[in-house]
């Protein structure tokens, strides 16, 4: 017998048994409302196990999210907002980022369809400059809004052609720009701007500030991703490429926001 699979006899009962001790524990204790993941390394991911596409490639990190889902209904986590694609990435190669918009166009449409969705009352919402997003991939996006809009389970957020500093810039225009400012001068909405007339103007004002945000694949940056809500949040690296995230690593970032003081700045 060659020795990985005997290998594998032994590691998986010893795998399982863990992942149920760390499930118990992190039930224990309080969860994050509102957790955000930076969907990184599915290139590397794609080389690494010689997929050929950009749209392969993507739709097998595309593919981590039904679990993902699951592993957030059965925690009772109540938000999760996944990061799929920044501005930034429109400065890739066309073929690249014609891919990545197919494997998004092609999950966003199986939600519509996906009985676990339903059944969970999953509601989905995608924030960013959206108008930057292709006709196909927009119309995906509002496919799955209207399918999910009257549900009130989890908060599934996508954030595509999103860049932190472009939603702050987005929210303080939607502040000036609001009927009853307009005809102000900018002394006068200037003196009356505030932290939280600011927030109220967000793509996403109804969401709870991020509690804990989770990197894949290493990286040890936010890169720009929701800056306004991550103020006084919890950061959780790992080096696992998101198409290979697992339960158990899900987890370990749960239990790790677990163990530590949260301050707020005091």
């Amino acid at each position: 017998m060659p020795w990985t699979p005997l290998l594998r006899l032994f590691v998986t009962p010893i795998y399982r048994l863990y992942q149920a001790r760390l499930l118990h524990k992190v039930r224990a204790e309080t969860m994050p409302r509102h957790i955000g993941i930076i969907l990184d390394g599915n290139r590397r991911y794609g080389l690494s196990n010689h997929l050929t596409g950009f749209e392969a490639i993507y739709a097998s990190g595309a593919d981590r999210l039904d679990d993902l889902l699951a592993w957030c209904i059965d925690l009772g986590i109540p938000a999760v907002t996944l990061w799929v694609f920044s501005t930034e990435n429109f400065d890739r190669a066309p073929e690249e980022v014609s891919g990545a918009m197919r494997a998004v166009e092609n999950k966003l449409r199986s939600l519509c369809n996906n009985e676990d969705i339903h059944r969970a009352q999953v509601h989905v919402r995608t924030v960013g400059r959206l108008e930057l997003l292709p006709h196909s991939t927009r119309a995906a996006v509002q496919a799955a809004e209207a399918a999910t809009r009257d549900y009130h389970g989890l908060e599934l957020t996508l954030a595509a052609a999103y860049g932190g500093r472009e939603e702050i810039v987005d929210a303080v225009k939607s502040y000036l720009d609001a009927p009853e400012r307009r005809d102000w001068p900018a002394s006068k909405a200037a003196a009356a701007l505030t932290a939280d007339a600011i927030a109220e103007h967000l793509y996403a004002p109804n969401l709870p500030d991020l509690d804990l945000v989770i990197r894949t694949s290493g990286e040890i940056r936010l890169s720009g991703f929701l800056l306004w809500q991550s103020a006084y949040s919890e950061f959780y690296f790992t080096d696992v490429f998101w198409p290979a995230f697992r339960r158990i690593d899900f987890l370990r970032a749960i239990r790790a926001y677990q163990q530590r003081k949260r301050r707020f700045g005091h």
